[in-house]
């Protein structure tokens, strides 16, 4: 994922096409270590690819994927999935009899 993330930056950066030692240097500048492997591996997927169609293609494919999660509403709300508002309790003094007074 930070490899990811470090060909993203130099590419918003401006460099359309990043080498390997453009992501260690971001990758170094963090602390974060380096993975060669996953560096070239990144590198020959993308080699030549347009990274803007890369991402939508791959949104859509995210899009098709569930997410889980379902949301459980009540049904004392009529279903409009708003909380019900809480009840103050009825315990209001109104006269000194309700009070115990006189």
């Amino acid at each position: 994922m930070n490899v990811m993330a470090a060909y993203l930056l130099v590419v918003l950066g401006g460099n359309v096409s990043p080498c390997a030692d453009d992501l260690k240097s971001i990758l170094g500048s963090v602390g974060a270590e380096t993975d060669d492997d996953g560096i070239e591996l990144l590198l020959s997927e993308v080699k030549g690819k347009d990274i803007t169609k890369l991402i939508a293609s791959r949104r859509e494919k995210l899009a098709s994927v569930p997410s889980g999660g379902g949301v459980v509403v009540a049904a004392s709300d009529g279903g409009s999935g708003a909380a019900p508002a809480a009840t103050e309790p009825k315990n209001e003094e109104k006269g000194g009899r309700e009070r115990g007074i006189g």
